[in-house]
Protein backbone atom coordinates (compact mmCIF):
# COMPACT_ATOMS: atom_id res chain seq x y z
CA UNK A 1 0.00 0.00 0.00
CA UNK A 2 2.95 2.24 0.70
CA UNK A 3 5.44 3.95 -1.55
CA UNK A 4 9.26 4.46 -0.19
CA UNK A 5 10.68 7.08 0.76
CA UNK A 6 12.72 8.70 -1.90
CA UNK A 7 15.42 11.24 -2.43
CA UNK A 8 15.81 12.27 -6.13
CA UNK A 9 17.34 14.68 -7.56
CA UNK A 10 17.53 16.80 -4.53
CA UNK A 11 13.64 16.39 -4.42
CA UNK A 12 12.19 14.89 -1.41
CA UNK A 13 8.96 12.28 -2.18
CA UNK A 14 6.52 11.36 0.52
CA UNK A 15 5.61 7.90 0.68
CA UNK A 16 1.74 7.96 -0.90
CA UNK A 17 -1.31 5.68 0.04
CA UNK A 18 -2.51 3.71 -3.40
CA UNK A 19 -6.17 5.52 -4.13
CA UNK A 20 -7.42 8.33 -3.40
CA UNK A 21 -10.23 6.73 -1.25
CA UNK A 22 -7.44 6.22 1.78
CA UNK A 23 -6.36 9.45 1.69
CA UNK A 24 -10.10 10.94 1.99
CA UNK A 25 -11.13 8.49 4.25
CA UNK A 26 -7.98 9.17 6.67
CA UNK A 27 -8.36 13.70 6.33
CA UNK A 28 -11.53 13.52 7.03
CA UNK A 29 -11.17 10.63 10.17
CA UNK A 30 -8.44 12.89 11.09
CA UNK A 31 -10.07 16.38 11.37
CA UNK A 32 -13.60 14.39 12.90
CA UNK A 33 -11.39 13.13 15.72
CA UNK A 34 -9.77 15.96 16.38
CA UNK A 35 -13.34 18.03 16.75
CA UNK A 36 -14.19 15.42 19.02
CA UNK A 37 -11.57 15.89 21.38
CA UNK A 38 -11.59 19.23 21.42
CA UNK A 39 -15.08 19.80 21.87
CA UNK A 40 -15.96 17.13 24.14
CA UNK A 41 -12.72 18.18 25.72
CA UNK A 42 -10.81 15.00 26.08
CA UNK A 43 -7.72 16.77 24.69
CA UNK A 44 -6.29 20.55 24.83
CA UNK A 45 -6.35 22.35 21.47
CA UNK A 46 -2.79 22.62 21.38
CA UNK A 47 -1.84 19.49 22.35
CA UNK A 48 -4.59 17.79 19.76
CA UNK A 49 -2.90 20.33 17.24
CA UNK A 50 0.20 18.52 17.56
CA UNK A 51 -0.52 14.75 18.59
CA UNK A 52 -3.29 14.11 16.12
CA UNK A 53 -2.02 14.70 12.61
CA UNK A 54 1.22 13.01 13.68
CA UNK A 55 -0.72 9.83 14.57
CA UNK A 56 -2.67 10.04 12.01
CA UNK A 57 0.25 10.28 9.49
CA UNK A 58 2.25 7.38 11.31
CA UNK A 59 -1.29 5.32 10.41
CA UNK A 60 -1.33 6.54 6.82
CA UNK A 61 2.44 5.26 6.69
CA UNK A 62 3.92 8.74 6.23
CA UNK A 63 7.11 7.91 8.58
CA UNK A 64 9.96 9.39 6.54
CA UNK A 65 10.03 13.06 5.41
CA UNK A 66 7.38 13.71 8.49
CA UNK A 67 9.18 16.41 9.97
CA UNK A 68 9.51 18.43 6.90
CA UNK A 69 5.58 18.30 6.38
CA UNK A 70 5.58 19.97 9.79
CA UNK A 71 8.55 22.24 9.33
CA UNK A 72 6.97 23.52 6.45
CA UNK A 73 3.33 24.15 8.29
CA UNK A 74 5.29 26.56 10.83
CA UNK A 75 6.85 28.11 8.51
CA UNK A 76 3.80 28.77 6.72
CA UNK A 77 2.12 30.08 9.42
CA UNK A 78 4.89 31.98 11.61
CA UNK A 79 4.46 35.07 9.66
CA UNK A 80 0.94 35.08 11.29
CA UNK A 81 2.36 34.12 14.37
CA UNK A 82 4.81 37.38 14.32
CA UNK A 83 1.60 39.85 13.23
CA UNK A 84 -0.70 38.10 16.08
CA UNK A 85 2.17 38.14 18.51
CA UNK A 86 2.61 42.72 18.13
CA UNK A 87 -0.90 42.69 17.40
CA UNK A 88 -1.66 41.45 21.02
CA UNK A 89 0.65 43.33 22.22
CA UNK A 90 -0.08 46.80 20.51
CA UNK A 91 -3.53 46.73 21.31
CA UNK A 92 -3.21 45.34 24.82
CA UNK A 93 -0.65 48.76 25.15
CA UNK A 94 -3.82 50.57 24.39
CA UNK A 95 -6.07 49.37 26.65
CA UNK A 96 -3.73 49.58 29.28
CA UNK A 97 -2.99 53.54 28.34
CA UNK A 98 -6.66 54.03 28.01
CA UNK A 99 -7.95 54.13 24.28
CA UNK A 100 -10.93 52.66 24.90
CA UNK A 101 -11.98 53.76 27.76
CA UNK A 102 -14.55 56.59 25.82
CA UNK A 103 -15.78 53.79 23.69
CA UNK A 104 -16.63 52.05 26.62
CA UNK A 105 -18.13 54.80 28.70
CA UNK A 106 -20.35 55.61 25.31
CA UNK A 107 -21.55 51.51 25.03
CA UNK A 108 -22.27 51.61 29.06
CA UNK A 109 -24.64 55.17 28.66
CA UNK A 110 -26.89 53.65 25.59
CA UNK A 111 -27.53 50.04 27.25
CA UNK A 112 -27.62 50.53 30.49
CA UNK A 113 -27.64 46.95 31.71
CA UNK A 114 -30.32 45.57 28.93
CA UNK A 115 -28.69 42.89 27.69
CA UNK A 116 -31.29 43.11 24.69
CA UNK A 117 -29.08 46.76 23.60
CA UNK A 118 -25.58 44.78 24.23
CA UNK A 119 -25.73 42.10 22.30
CA UNK A 120 -27.22 44.17 18.87
CA UNK A 121 -24.36 46.44 20.61
CA UNK A 122 -22.13 44.19 19.83
CA UNK A 123 -23.18 42.54 16.61
CA UNK A 124 -23.21 46.30 15.08
CA UNK A 125 -20.29 47.75 16.13
CA UNK A 126 -18.20 44.53 15.45
CA UNK A 127 -19.63 44.92 11.43
CA UNK A 128 -18.83 48.52 11.44
CA UNK A 129 -15.28 47.41 13.06
CA UNK A 130 -14.55 44.66 10.79
CA UNK A 131 -14.66 47.12 7.73
CA UNK A 132 -11.00 46.71 7.84
CA UNK A 133 -11.49 43.03 6.68
CA UNK A 134 -8.72 42.07 9.28
CA UNK A 135 -9.80 39.18 11.38
CA UNK A 136 -7.49 39.81 14.02
CA UNK A 137 -7.85 43.70 14.83
CA UNK A 138 -11.46 43.42 14.93
CA UNK A 139 -11.41 40.94 17.69
CA UNK A 140 -8.76 43.03 19.58
CA UNK A 141 -10.99 46.02 19.73
CA UNK A 142 -14.52 44.42 19.79
CA UNK A 143 -12.74 41.98 22.96
CA UNK A 144 -11.42 45.06 24.56
CA UNK A 145 -14.90 47.29 24.47
CA UNK A 146 -17.27 44.18 25.43
CA UNK A 147 -15.84 42.04 27.39
CA UNK A 148 -15.78 44.29 30.71
CA UNK A 149 -19.29 44.73 29.88
CA UNK A 150 -20.07 41.12 29.28
CA UNK A 151 -18.43 40.45 32.89
CA UNK A 152 -19.99 43.23 34.88
CA UNK A 153 -23.26 41.94 33.67
CA UNK A 154 -22.89 38.21 33.72
CA UNK A 155 -23.80 37.57 30.53
CA UNK A 156 -22.71 34.57 28.15
CA UNK A 157 -19.53 35.12 27.01
CA UNK A 158 -19.80 32.43 24.01
CA UNK A 159 -22.48 34.64 22.99
CA UNK A 160 -19.73 37.19 22.23
CA UNK A 161 -17.49 35.50 20.77
CA UNK A 162 -19.86 33.83 18.05
CA UNK A 163 -21.15 36.77 17.76
CA UNK A 164 -18.10 38.70 17.10
CA UNK A 165 -16.87 35.84 15.10
CA UNK A 166 -19.98 35.56 12.65
CA UNK A 167 -20.24 39.52 11.81
CA UNK A 168 -15.86 39.51 11.06
CA UNK A 169 -16.93 36.71 8.58
CA UNK A 170 -19.70 38.65 6.85
CA UNK A 171 -17.25 41.48 6.47
CA UNK A 172 -14.46 39.37 5.21
CA UNK A 173 -16.33 39.30 1.94
CA UNK A 174 -14.87 42.77 0.96
CA UNK A 175 -12.46 42.82 -2.10
CA UNK A 176 -9.62 44.13 0.42
CA UNK A 177 -10.66 40.75 2.59
CA UNK A 178 -8.78 37.27 1.96
CA UNK A 179 -12.15 35.36 0.03
CA UNK A 180 -12.87 37.68 -2.26
CA UNK A 181 -9.42 38.60 -3.44
CA UNK A 182 -8.65 34.75 -3.56
CA UNK A 183 -11.30 33.87 -5.36
CA UNK A 184 -10.67 37.44 -7.72
CA UNK A 185 -6.62 35.76 -8.40
CA UNK A 186 -8.24 32.13 -8.59
CA UNK A 187 -10.13 32.89 -11.39
CA UNK A 188 -8.50 36.16 -12.79
CA UNK A 189 -11.54 38.56 -12.22
CA UNK A 190 -11.92 41.55 -10.82
CA UNK A 191 -12.46 41.35 -7.31
CA UNK A 192 -14.99 44.61 -7.80
CA UNK A 193 -17.12 41.99 -9.82
CA UNK A 194 -17.55 39.73 -6.84
CA UNK A 195 -18.16 42.00 -4.59
CA UNK A 196 -20.99 44.80 -6.16
CA UNK A 197 -23.46 42.02 -6.64
CA UNK A 198 -23.13 40.40 -3.34
CA UNK A 199 -24.00 43.77 -1.41
CA UNK A 200 -27.80 42.88 -0.99
CA UNK A 201 -27.04 39.40 0.36
CA UNK A 202 -24.14 41.02 2.55
CA UNK A 203 -26.57 43.53 4.07
CA UNK A 204 -29.31 40.45 4.68
CA UNK A 205 -26.53 38.88 6.34
CA UNK A 206 -25.71 41.74 8.49
CA UNK A 207 -29.32 42.30 9.19
CA UNK A 208 -29.40 38.19 9.85
CA UNK A 209 -26.62 38.73 12.67
CA UNK A 210 -28.17 41.55 14.37
CA UNK A 211 -31.42 39.60 14.58
CA UNK A 212 -29.39 36.69 15.86
CA UNK A 213 -27.80 38.95 18.36
CA UNK A 214 -30.95 40.37 19.19
CA UNK A 215 -32.33 36.91 20.08
CA UNK A 216 -29.58 36.14 22.15
CA UNK A 217 -30.37 39.68 24.07
CA UNK A 218 -33.50 38.48 24.42
CA UNK A 219 -33.05 35.08 26.23
CA UNK A 220 -30.26 36.75 28.24
CA UNK A 221 -33.15 39.45 29.59
CA UNK A 222 -35.42 36.37 30.41
CA UNK A 223 -32.47 34.79 32.36
CA UNK A 224 -31.06 37.75 34.45
CA UNK A 225 -33.36 40.28 33.85
CA UNK A 226 -32.05 44.17 33.31
CA UNK A 227 -29.48 45.57 35.49
CA UNK A 228 -28.09 48.78 36.69
CA UNK A 229 -24.61 48.85 36.01
CA UNK A 230 -22.50 51.17 38.05
CA UNK A 231 -19.60 53.37 37.68
CA UNK A 232 -17.01 52.83 35.48
CA UNK A 233 -13.90 52.02 38.07
CA UNK A 234 -16.01 48.61 38.61
CA UNK A 235 -15.37 47.33 34.80
CA UNK A 236 -11.57 45.57 34.75
CA UNK A 237 -10.71 46.95 31.41
CA UNK A 238 -6.99 45.71 31.45
CA UNK A 239 -6.66 42.40 29.38
CA UNK A 240 -3.52 40.98 31.44
CA UNK A 241 -5.05 41.13 34.50
CA UNK A 242 -4.61 43.61 37.47
CA UNK A 243 -6.46 45.42 40.00
CA UNK A 244 -8.14 48.50 39.57
CA UNK A 245 -5.26 50.49 41.04
CA UNK A 246 -2.82 49.03 38.75
CA UNK A 247 -5.20 49.82 36.07
CA UNK A 248 -5.42 53.39 36.67
CA UNK A 249 -1.99 53.77 36.99
CA UNK A 250 -1.58 52.32 33.77
CA UNK A 251 -3.87 54.97 31.88
CA UNK A 252 -2.41 57.83 30.00
CA UNK A 253 -5.19 59.81 29.47
CA UNK A 254 -3.54 62.82 28.02
CA UNK A 255 -1.91 60.44 25.47
CA UNK A 256 -5.49 60.01 24.05
CA UNK A 257 -5.36 62.01 20.74
CA UNK A 258 -1.83 60.93 19.88
CA UNK A 259 -2.43 57.32 20.78
CA UNK A 260 -5.48 57.93 18.41
CA UNK A 261 -3.95 58.69 15.30
CA UNK A 262 -1.49 56.66 15.75
CA UNK A 263 -4.17 53.63 15.85
CA UNK A 264 -6.06 55.44 13.06
CA UNK A 265 -2.77 55.33 11.08
CA UNK A 266 -2.74 51.93 11.61
CA UNK A 267 -5.49 50.78 10.29
CA UNK A 268 -5.56 52.87 6.98
CA UNK A 269 -2.18 51.34 6.15
CA UNK A 270 -3.93 48.18 7.05
CA UNK A 271 -6.00 48.53 4.41
CA UNK A 272 -3.63 50.34 1.91
CA UNK A 273 -1.56 47.26 2.17
CA UNK A 274 1.72 49.62 1.43
CA UNK A 275 3.40 47.66 4.40
CA UNK A 276 3.59 44.05 5.60
CA UNK A 277 1.05 43.53 8.23
CA UNK A 278 3.69 41.71 11.03
CA UNK A 279 6.20 44.93 9.87
CA UNK A 280 3.71 47.35 10.43
CA UNK A 281 2.10 45.80 13.99
CA UNK A 282 6.30 45.89 14.72
CA UNK A 283 6.36 49.37 14.28
CA UNK A 284 3.29 50.46 15.57
CA UNK A 285 3.79 48.55 18.87
CA UNK A 286 7.36 49.88 19.53
CA UNK A 287 5.70 53.41 18.86
CA UNK A 288 3.04 52.83 21.28
CA UNK A 289 5.09 51.14 23.91
CA UNK A 290 7.61 54.65 23.82
CA UNK A 291 5.23 57.15 23.69
CA UNK A 292 2.50 55.59 26.75
CA UNK A 293 5.37 54.26 28.32
CA UNK A 294 9.09 55.82 28.21
CA UNK A 295 10.77 54.10 31.29
CA UNK A 296 11.97 50.74 30.42
CA UNK A 297 10.92 49.55 34.20
CA UNK A 298 7.48 50.20 32.48
CA UNK A 299 7.99 48.90 29.20
CA UNK A 300 9.04 45.41 30.73
CA UNK A 301 5.87 45.41 33.06
CA UNK A 302 3.49 46.19 30.16
CA UNK A 303 5.17 43.51 28.22
CA UNK A 304 4.95 41.25 30.93
CA UNK A 305 1.24 41.64 31.69
CA UNK A 306 0.97 40.46 28.11
CA UNK A 307 2.92 37.89 27.76
CA UNK A 308 0.32 35.10 28.88
CA UNK A 309 -2.27 36.29 25.91
CA UNK A 310 0.26 35.96 23.59
CA UNK A 311 1.73 32.65 24.50
CA UNK A 312 -1.50 31.14 24.47
CA UNK A 313 -2.18 32.44 21.26
CA UNK A 314 1.11 32.23 19.13
CA UNK A 315 1.52 28.17 20.80
CA UNK A 316 -1.73 27.66 19.18
CA UNK A 317 -0.29 29.33 15.62
CA UNK A 318 2.60 27.05 15.44
CA UNK A 319 0.59 24.04 16.40
CA UNK A 320 -1.82 25.07 13.56
CA UNK A 321 0.88 24.74 11.33
CA UNK A 322 1.57 20.80 12.45
CA UNK A 323 -1.78 20.18 11.52
CA UNK A 324 -1.94 22.26 8.19
CA UNK A 325 1.78 20.84 7.34
CA UNK A 326 0.70 17.24 7.42
CA UNK A 327 -2.78 17.85 6.11
CA UNK A 328 -1.05 19.12 2.77
CA UNK A 329 2.17 17.49 2.72
CA UNK A 330 0.59 13.75 2.84
CA UNK A 331 -1.81 14.70 0.20
CA UNK A 332 -4.89 14.24 2.58
CA UNK A 333 -6.22 18.05 1.62
CA UNK A 334 -6.08 17.43 -2.02
CA UNK A 335 -7.59 13.94 -1.71
CA UNK A 336 -10.57 15.25 0.65
CA UNK A 337 -11.66 17.60 -2.42
CA UNK A 338 -11.25 15.35 -5.39
CA UNK A 339 -13.38 12.55 -3.64
CA UNK A 340 -15.76 15.41 -3.65
CA UNK A 341 -15.91 16.36 -6.65
CA UNK A 342 -15.87 13.14 -8.03
CA UNK A 343 -19.29 12.43 -7.07
CA UNK A 344 -21.34 15.18 -8.63
CA UNK A 345 -23.51 13.65 -11.29
CA UNK A 346 -23.44 15.20 -14.77
CA UNK A 347 -27.19 15.84 -14.05
CA UNK A 348 -26.33 18.45 -11.30
CA UNK A 349 -23.93 20.53 -13.48
CA UNK A 350 -26.75 23.84 -13.85
CA UNK A 351 -27.06 23.44 -10.06
CA UNK A 352 -23.15 24.09 -9.38
CA UNK A 353 -23.84 27.36 -8.31
CA UNK A 354 -25.55 26.48 -5.50
CA UNK A 355 -23.33 23.43 -5.21
CA UNK A 356 -20.14 25.46 -5.08
CA UNK A 357 -22.09 28.33 -2.03
CA UNK A 358 -22.88 24.56 0.14
CA UNK A 359 -19.49 22.95 -0.09
CA UNK A 360 -17.31 26.19 0.63
CA UNK A 361 -19.13 25.82 3.93
CA UNK A 362 -17.48 22.39 4.80
CA UNK A 363 -14.48 22.47 2.67
CA UNK A 364 -13.38 26.16 4.10
CA UNK A 365 -13.44 24.51 7.02
CA UNK A 366 -11.52 21.39 6.49
CA UNK A 367 -9.08 23.36 4.81
CA UNK A 368 -7.27 26.65 4.25
CA UNK A 369 -8.43 29.18 2.01
CA UNK A 370 -5.72 29.50 -0.11
CA UNK A 371 -6.20 25.27 -0.25
CA UNK A 372 -9.77 25.74 -1.66
CA UNK A 373 -9.57 28.89 -3.64
CA UNK A 374 -6.69 27.99 -5.58
CA UNK A 375 -6.54 24.25 -6.03
CA UNK A 376 -10.41 23.49 -5.68
CA UNK A 377 -12.22 26.49 -7.43
CA UNK A 378 -10.69 26.38 -10.78
CA UNK A 379 -11.63 22.98 -11.39
CA UNK A 380 -15.46 24.24 -10.31
CA UNK A 381 -15.04 27.03 -12.59
CA UNK A 382 -13.78 25.49 -15.34
CA UNK A 383 -16.67 22.22 -15.30
CA UNK A 384 -19.33 25.15 -14.47
CA UNK A 385 -18.08 26.85 -17.89
CA UNK A 386 -19.10 23.75 -19.97
CA UNK A 387 -23.03 24.59 -18.91
CA UNK A 388 -23.20 28.61 -19.20
CA UNK A 389 -21.93 29.60 -15.92
CA UNK A 390 -19.52 32.69 -15.53
CA UNK A 391 -16.73 32.51 -13.57
CA UNK A 392 -17.98 35.94 -11.78
CA UNK A 393 -20.61 33.43 -10.30
CA UNK A 394 -19.01 30.80 -8.91
CA UNK A 395 -16.70 32.71 -7.24
CA UNK A 396 -19.78 34.64 -5.50
CA UNK A 397 -21.06 30.92 -4.93
CA UNK A 398 -17.75 29.55 -3.24
CA UNK A 399 -17.49 33.48 -0.90
CA UNK A 400 -20.96 31.78 1.18
CA UNK A 401 -19.12 29.90 3.53
CA UNK A 402 -16.76 32.51 5.27
CA UNK A 403 -18.64 33.11 8.37
CA UNK A 404 -18.83 29.17 8.81
CA UNK A 405 -15.02 28.93 7.80
CA UNK A 406 -13.67 31.94 10.59
CA UNK A 407 -14.74 29.17 13.18
CA UNK A 408 -12.55 26.48 11.74
CA UNK A 409 -9.63 25.16 13.69
CA UNK A 410 -7.53 25.77 11.12
CA UNK A 411 -8.27 29.88 11.40
CA UNK A 412 -5.18 31.38 13.58
CA UNK A 413 -7.58 34.16 14.30
CA UNK A 414 -9.46 31.81 15.94
CA UNK A 415 -7.53 31.24 18.49
CA UNK A 416 -6.54 35.03 19.12
CA UNK A 417 -10.86 35.31 19.88
CA UNK A 418 -11.03 32.81 22.72
CA UNK A 419 -7.34 33.75 24.03
CA UNK A 420 -8.69 37.10 24.62
CA UNK A 421 -11.89 36.42 25.63
CA UNK A 422 -10.61 33.07 28.20
CA UNK A 423 -12.85 30.69 26.32
CA UNK A 424 -12.31 27.26 25.66
CA UNK A 425 -11.83 26.84 21.64
CA UNK A 426 -13.65 23.53 21.99
CA UNK A 427 -17.05 25.42 23.86
CA UNK A 428 -16.75 28.17 21.70
CA UNK A 429 -16.75 26.31 18.55
CA UNK A 430 -19.73 24.07 20.03
CA UNK A 431 -21.82 27.12 20.38
CA UNK A 432 -21.09 29.35 17.30
CA UNK A 433 -20.90 25.95 14.44
CA UNK A 434 -24.81 25.91 14.13
CA UNK A 435 -24.88 29.85 14.28
CA UNK A 436 -22.00 30.03 11.46
CA UNK A 437 -23.91 27.76 9.02
CA UNK A 438 -27.39 29.61 9.79
CA UNK A 439 -25.57 33.15 8.73
CA UNK A 440 -24.38 31.35 5.85
CA UNK A 441 -27.27 29.60 4.33
CA UNK A 442 -28.60 33.68 4.51
CA UNK A 443 -26.25 34.92 2.47
CA UNK A 444 -26.52 31.90 0.02
CA UNK A 445 -30.37 32.63 0.45
CA UNK A 446 -29.50 36.67 -0.54
CA UNK A 447 -27.08 35.70 -3.41
CA UNK A 448 -30.23 33.63 -5.13
CA UNK A 449 -33.28 36.54 -4.37
CA UNK A 450 -30.90 38.89 -5.88
CA UNK A 451 -29.58 37.66 -8.73
CA UNK A 452 -25.44 37.06 -7.34
CA UNK A 453 -25.67 33.68 -8.78
CA UNK A 454 -28.68 31.23 -10.28
CA UNK A 455 -30.68 28.79 -8.56
CA UNK A 456 -30.47 27.25 -11.71
CA UNK A 457 -28.83 27.81 -15.24
CA UNK A 458 -30.49 26.72 -18.40
CA UNK A 459 -27.35 26.57 -20.49
CA UNK A 460 -28.92 29.44 -22.85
Amino acid sequence: MINNYKNVGGTTSYPKMEGVDMLTILGFSMVICFMYLIMTKRMSALIALILIPILFALLGGFYQGLGEMMLKGVKTLAPTGVMLTFSILYFGIMIDAGLFDPLVKFILRIVKGDPVKVLAGTAILTLLVSLDGDSSTTYMIAIAAFLPLYRKLGLNILMMTCVVNLASGIMNLSPWGGPTARAAAALDIDALDIFVPMLPAIFLGCVSLVALATWFGIQEHRRLGRQEVGALHDIQLNLGGGTFEECEKNKRPKMFWPNLLLTTALLVLLVVGIVPIQILFMVSFALAVMLNYPKLTEQKDRIASHAANVLAVTSLIFAAGVFTGILSGTGMVDAMAKSVLSIIPPAFGPYLPVFTAIISMPFTFFMSNDAFYFGILPVIAQTAAGYGISAEEIARASIIGQPFHLISPLVPSLYLLTGLAKVDVGEHQKFAIKWGIFISLMLMVGGLLFGAFPLYHSGN
